[in-house]
C-alpha cells in the first residue's frame, strides 16, 4: 500500500531530525546535552515507529528509553557533577538559533493547515482506515497477558532489582560526600 505524500514526508522529515540528532548527540561536550539530545533522538524514532503502525513500540520508546532510561542517565550525570551549567546552551550561534526558527515555522504552519482542514484528503488520509478495512488488532493484548500471568515473578524480581540499584546508588553517592 502507498502511504500519501504526507506521510511519505513526515516519515523522511522524522528520520533527517533523528539523524541530525544523533550526530549532535556524538559530537556534544556536554554530557547533559548530549543526553537531552539523545532524548530528541529517541522522541524521533518513536514518531516513526508510530508512522509505521507500530503504535506499542512507539510508546515503548517514549516511556522507556526517553523516559526512564534518560531520567537515570541525568540523575547519574548530575550525581557525579558532570555537567557544567554554561555548557548546557549549545544553541549560541546565529545559524542554530535561525535553522531552529525556521524548523519551528514550518512545523507551525504545518501544525495550522491540519487544523484547518486545507490539505487536500491524499494528503491527510491515513493508512489502513478506509471503510472495507479490517477490525483493528489489539497489540497489548498477546504482550501484556502474559506478562502479568506467566511471567510475574519474574516482571517482579526486574522491578526489585531496578529498586535496589537506585538504593544502591544514592548509598554509595551519599558516603562520599
Amino acid at each position: 500500500m502507498r502511504y500519501p505524500l504526507f506521510y511519505t514526508f513526515a516519515f523522511y522529515l522524522f528520520g533527517m531530525i533523528a539523524v541530525a540528532a544523533a550526530i549532535t548527540f556524538v559530537t556534544r561536550k556536554s554530557p547533559v546535552a548530549a543526553a537531552l539530545w539523545l532524548v530528541n533522538t529517541m522522541f524521533a524514532l518513536a514518531a516513526m515507529y508510530i508512522m509505521l503502525d507500530a503504535h506499542f513500540i512507539g510508546a515503548i520508546q517514549v516511556i522507556v528509553y526517553a523516559g526512564a532510561i534518560m531520567v537515570v542517565f541525568l540523575f547519574v550525570i548530575m550525581l557525579l557533577n558532570l555537567g557544567h551549567p554554561g555548557e548546557i546552551a549549545d544553541a549560541r550561534g546565529l545559524w542554530a538559533k535561525l535553522a531552529a526558527g525556521a524548523v519551528g515555522l514550518l512545523l507551525l504552519v504545518q501544525l495550522l493547515l491540519v487544523a484547518r482542514g486545507r490539505l487536500p484528503d491524499q494528503l491527510i488520509a491515513i493508512p489502513g482506515t478506509a471503510a472495507d478495512a479490517e477490525e483493528p488488532v489489539n497489540a497489548l493484548l498477546p504482550i501484556g497477558t502474559p506478562l502479568v500471568t506467566e511471567h510475574i515473578v519474574a516482571f517482579e524480581a526486574a522491578a526489585v532489582l531496578l529498586l535496589a540499584a537506585i538504593v544502591g546508588a544514592v548509598i554509595l553517592a551519599k558516603r562520599r560526600v
